[in-house]
């Protein structure tokens, strides 16, 4: 057949073309080229080697230090009628002989495993045995000492290529900088004309980035816009993430933690129910979602800041990979940056010379006026052409037009200097505001002449002007203790002599986001809930996530298209040959059930189906 690689995505896959770059890549695979592939989260890295493994004769072996992803992956292959197994720790001894036979006899295609297991002396002696025709390196990033996440084990990848020369190689990563690039090339001997860079545009995510001030209740009003959704909340450690737990679940939320220092059993169990839609939130720390395929996350949120550019924009890659519109909250404050830099102390000094150039490309990030997609994506090396995004919160603030906030600049100023130029932005807010606090008074700081003549501002004002302050080098910040102390520049604007222009923020909640409509416009929301309880049912009884059944955009557009027939169901995004014939008929049954005969043409949303309408 000319196009295989086109018939193998309908049939197998269900999809009907290919997305950007993924063509180009796979027939760079097919025709033996060692291929870099830079593809953001849920950018279809999978079927680059997924593909090429279903047209070679021989052995495809994957290698991903991610256990949950692997199984992920796998059972979606499974369902799919391919030819792919596991080896790894989380096996029983009698599963892990199973598999390995069926690869010994040649039954498999696709062979996922652990970095650390395809190194064992007895392990590449069994594979070389074998016909190996492609070795894929998912994570590829670990490769490198410039990585967000550098692992030795990864290093040792390249030796294991000499054992099979006749293999293909693919190396392939979601998060990597141009410097990363080249060292994964050079590591791995690839040629510069087989690397392949997707856009690192997530143009279905909303990035927002609040600054820190009530922040349990700034959480509760977010994830109230996505009720019965799931979602994924991190934090710093921990702590904090049993702490939040417990303060969620009091408030009557589906949620369960994750985090290092829980037992494996329950770290499992708990993903398990998150990723079946048994729980709707995760809090965790970045432990968690690092192996998760799960397409309908709606929502992601900070509750403290990131590392950097890198571990956020890997994590915000959780939510909608299934394409659909899905909203990024970071909830920011200085003091997070002390506990960041806390840990970058503790490494060898040429790792905290790598960690503070991450940490201040991030802080560029957080602090931007502009469209938070140009620094993110500028990190990465690409050029972002679209000055507004129209999705984060700095796009869609709507035309505002600097004004003259030279006084208030004068008052914030001349308060800092009075206190002695060693409290954060919150102590002096407090004393230009006229609070009563212990720490005000303690410091007799009740008694300056900038006391109370703050009062025209709101707490929340306050703090924005004061970022706007730093912004515009007014004020220096010591990142060790959050202290400020005035520049140059500030005395400039104390005398009278340099004007400040700024933004004045409205002292009322902001209104609320009209909720985007997902890619099919209109679909019938009763129906749509029946599939998924049909979809739930089938998922339950397989033992896979419901994801693996059909995802939810492919169960939207049954919803607005109403298929009748098994032929209509294959035009349906996500529908393959494998998945119409095992479940082609339950989920037509759940369609007919909900239409009943009529005499006249009953119009349905989106199609008009003859002889059909609602029940």
């Amino acid at each position: 057949m000319e196009n295989k690689p086109a018939h193998i995505l309908k049939t197998v896959f269900g999809y009907e073309s290919f997305r950007p770059l993924q063509a180009e890549i796979i027939q760079n695979v097919v025709n033996r080229h060692d291929t870099l592939v830079i593809m953001p989260t849920g950018g279809g890295k999978s079927l680059c080697y997924q593909i090429p493994a279903l047209l070679f004769s021989g052995l495809t072996i994957v290698v991903s230090p991610l256990i949950s992803l692997m199984k992920d992956q796998v059972d979606q292959l499974v369902q799919m009628g391919v030819p792919a197994a596991v080896l790894n720790s989380a096996l029983s001894p009698e599963e892990y002989r199973h598999h390995l036979m069926a690869v010994k006899a040649g039954a498999v295609q696709l062979l996922y495993m652990a970095p650390e297991a395809l190194l064992k002396p007895r392990m590449l002696g069994v594979l070389s045995q074998l016909a190996v025709d492609c070795i894929t390196i998912d994570e590829a990033h670990c490769i490198s000492e410039w990585g967000h996440d550098f692992r030795p084990d990864y290093r040792q990848l390249a030796d294991v290529r000499a054992r099979f020369p006749d293999a293909v190689c693919v190396a392939l990563t979601a998060t990597a900088t141009p410097q990363v690039r080249e060292d994964i090339k050079t590591s791995l001997g690839f040629r510069d004309s087989d690397e392949f860079v997707g856009s690192f545009n997530r143009e279905n995510l909303f990035i927002r980035v609040v600054h820190k001030q009530n922040p349990f209740s700034q959480l509760l009003e977010f994830i109230n816009e996505f009720p019965d959704q799931s979602g994924i909340i991190y934090c710093f450690s921990r702590q904090q993430v049993d702490d939040l737990y417990d303060a969620l679940k009091g408030e009557g939320y589906s949620v369960r933690p994750y985090h290092a220092g829980m037992s494996d059993r329950d770290r499992s169990t708990h993903q398990s129910l998150f990723i079946k839609d048994d729980v709707q939130i995760m809090v965790a720390t970045i432990a968690f979602g690092m192996g998760i395929d799960k397409p309908n996350v709606r929502f992601v949120v900070h509750y403290d800041m990131p590392k950097n550019l890198e571990g956020y924009y890997q994590e915000i890659g959780r939510a909608g990979r299934d394409g659909l519109p899905s909203h990024c909250l970071l909830l920011f404050s200085y003091a997070d940056i002390q506990k960041v830099k806390y840990f970058i102390d503790q490494k060898p000094p040429r790792e905290q010379r790598v960690a503070n150039i991450h940490l201040n490309a991030f802080l560029g990030f957080i602090e931007t006026e502009g469209c938070r997609r140009v620094p993110l994506l500028t990190y990465f090396g690409e050029a972002c052409s679209d000055e507004n995004c129209g999705a984060c919160d700095n796009c869609t603030r709507g035309e505002q037009d600097l004004v003259d906030v030279t006084v208030p600049a004068q008052k914030f100023l001349s308060c800092v200097k009075r206190t002695g130029e060693r409290f954060g932005a919150g102590h002096i807010i407090d004393v230009l505001r006229g609070s009563q606090a212990k720490k005000v008074v303690r410091f007799g700081h009740h008694r300056l002449s900038t006391y109370g003549i703050g009062q025209d501002c709101s707490k929340k004002q306050w703090f924005h002007l004061s970022r706007q302050f730093i912004r515009k080098r007014l004020l220096v910040q010591d990142m060790e203790f959050g202290g400020l102390s005035l520049t140059d520049k500030a005395w400039q604007v104390m005398r009278g002599e340099e004007q400040v222009l700024g933004r004045l923020e409205p002292d009322r909640a902001a209104p609320a986001r009209d909720k985007e409509q997902p890619p099919v416009s209109r679909y019938d929301q009763d129906l749509f809930e029946r599939l998924r309880k049909e979809r739930k049912r089938l998922a339950d009884h397989a033992g896979v996530p419901p994801y693996v059944i059909f995802s939810d955009r492919t169960l939207m557009e049954m919803a607005a298209v109403f298929p009748q027939t098994k032929t209509a169901l294959m035009d349906i995004h996500g529908v393959g040959a494998v998945k119409q014939e095992k479940y082609g008929d339950l989920f037509l049954s759940v369609i007919h059930a909900y239409c009943r005969p009529t005499a006249a043409t009953k119009s349905v949303p989106g199609v008009q189906v003859s002889g059909f309408s609602k029940q």
